[in-house]
């Protein structure tokens, strides 16, 4: 484990920025390094408001969407809303196809089968739209790339509309409107929005044109705040501030399938990580193990009771995923192990019955224990699908790149890409991945990176401190948890070691007669050894509240101890 410290800005923006803050000067450094250099800046960083979200009219091609989606109400035409089946295409599906249907009582909802259809737009998809009598699909966090589906549409007199957010390719589809920040010629204020997000901004639009205000489209933002939390995008601009009024209403008033997710948590008030890795899974369980339309049913559902038969399904897929993606990293390691691929630069394995569903999960836990470039391939049809994952600073999407000589299709981003190749081709591809890995990576990358915010004292750790950190949130990239390494640190004698292969670490710690603080330590069992002897030991950690029978008190979250 490599611990980098963050680089300290310079002394004079620190001082200016704590003066106008009246905070200490370690807490204007983490919001300087976070880009907020004035007090106007940190006025809208802790006091985010609808206000300064942008006109969506901004966007190019917004006129023509909404010209186009207002004409189809006026005749009385037939809309499909098609989405991606993880978390931030159903919930954009579900997002615009419930605002329109209150408006018109045309609108269906398509989302394509991770088996039969794969990602994207698809031309079973179409069909479908071709005979049931749609002459509009809007397409959303998808169909960038869908040059051929959006020109065989055409042929059969259905218009598209695309909402997407990934990188278009050198042609744009010929579709009535593309709206995606990232075209060349958008000149948007802010291109990291998520599908869901980029969905919000053509209802708001809509709204506009209805006399509608921002706040009558709030009880939307339960749906963009989980696709903001899933898709991992940057919790900056105006994603802070949808997530920032989203968390309000998941937390005050949900739509019945999130607060049907919620009813099955002891949690009084959830924050974005439980976003994360609550209701997230459970939404995109759906499309991984059965069908994505179970997510959409739930989450556009009105009918708590008819919301909780479903979340109660949805759960159940949960479970499988869990018990499937336990199962086949345990297959995917003794792989490694047996084919003697412990020390390559890559981890590229391959079973023909491991479920589809659930390969990019386990890529992310084989980079858990091996900390590398990694591939899980399956058998899909007659050709081999693997889902990518990379590690921090390495762009897997090069990589495949430079190798796609082997494959048949790719596409994705620096950190996760999904692939097909053939059969023949799959060992041929392995070996060109690894050469091409060991001769691009950085040594650096392969080791797991703490990177450290500032250097504190316990006795800094104070209820001001706390309050104030708890308005740095919503936490995300470029705004993550702030991470604190505090040296000179000694067990009072009470650590112990918990979980049933004792993983987990629990230690009372103090610095120089400090009051003791409580920490606990995933993962870190084997540095048990290090707080046990009385010599002093170095801690990088996050400060988190911990809620007990009703009572919080400050946990330090433990990342690394040396």
């Amino acid at each position: 484990m490599r611990w980098t410290i963050k680089p300290k800005p310079s002394e004079e923006k620190i001082k200016h920025l704590a003066q106008a803050l009246n905070v200490e000067d370690f807490v204007a450094q983490l919001l300087v390094q976070r880009g907020i250099e004035t007090f106007e800046d940190a006025k809208n960083f802790f006091r985010p408001s609808l206000d300064h979200l942008h006109d969506p009219y901004l966007m190019k091609d917004m006129e023509k969407a909404v010209k186009r989606i207002e004409k189809a109400i006026e005749n009385k035409e037939q809309i499909l809303v098609f989405g991606d089946y993880d978390v931030d295409g159903t919930t954009a599906v579900s997002l615009v196809s419930s605002y329109l249907k209150s408006y018109h009582p045309d609108v269906a909802t398509y989302i394509p089968d991770r088996y039969k259809e794969g990602y994207g737009v698809s031309f079973m998809g179409i069909d479908f739209a071709d005979d049931n009598g749609f002459s509009l699909i809007i397409a959303l966090d998808c169909g960038i790339k869908s040059i051929d589906h959006v020109a065989y549409a055409k042929e059969r007199n259905i218009d598209f509309i695309i909402c997407d957010h990934h990188r278009p390719g050198d042609t744009l589809p010929d579709a009535v409107a593309v709206l995606d920040p990232k075209r060349d010629d958008c000149t948007y204020p802010y291109d990291e929005l998520c599908g869901c997000g980029i969905g919000f901004k053509l209802i708001q639009a809509l709204g506009i044109n209805r006399n509608q205000t921002i706040s009558d489209l709030v009880p939307y933002l339960d749906l963009v705040a989980a696709a903001i939390a899933a898709d991992i995008v940057p919790m900056t601009g105006e994603n802070r501030i949808l997530a920032h009024f989203g968390l309000q209403v998941i937390n005050s008033d949900p739509r019945p399938g999130i607060k049907a997710l919620i009813h099955q948590i002891k949690k009084q008030t959830l924050d974005i990580t439980d976003v994360v890795f609550i209701i997230a899974p459970r939404i995109n369980a759906a499309g991984r193990i059965k069908h994505g339309n179970h997510a959409v049913e739930l989450l556009t559902e009105f009918d708590f009771e008819q919301a909780q038969q479903f979340a109660s399904e949805i759960e159940a897929y949960n479970s499988e995923r869990k018990d499937l993606d336990k199962l086949i990293t345990k297959e995917a390691l003794k792989q490694i192990d047996e084919n003697k691929e412990k020390e390559r630069f890559t981890s590229v394995v391959f079973q023909e019955d491991w479920h589809k569903g659930v390969i990019g999960i386990v890529a992310s836990r084989l980079i858990e224990t091996y900390y590398r470039p990694t591939l899980v391939f399956t058998k899909s049809g007659d050709k081999y699908a693997a889902s990518a994952r990379s590690v921090k600073g390495f762009d897997v999407y090069n990589a495949l790149e430079a190798c796609s000589e082997h494959l048949e299709q790719f596409g994705g981003h620096m950190y996760a890409a999904g692939m097909t190749l053939k059969e023949e081709n799959y060992l041929l591809f392995k070996e060109a991945f690894e050469k091409e890995v060991e001769k691009t990576i950085h040594p650096d990358m392969l080791v797991p990176e703490i990177s450290i915010d500032a250097e504190i004292n316990f006795s800094d750790i104070t209820p001001k401190l706390i309050r104030i950190l708890k308005q740095f949130e919503p936490f995300g990239p470029l705004n993550m948890t702030p991470t604190f390494l505090t040296k000179e640190v000694k067990d009072t004698g009470y650590g112990k070691l918990m979980g049933q292969e004792e993983e987990h670490l629990r230690l009372f710690v103090k610095q120089n007669g400090s009051e003791g603080i409580a920490a606990i330590g995933f993962g870190l069992g084997d540095k048990f050894d290090l707080t046990t002897n009385q010599k002093p030991f170095q801690v990088a950690y996050c400060i988190d509240e911990n809620e007990w029978n009703g009572k919080v008190s400050i946990q330090l979250r433990l990342k690394s101890i040396k």
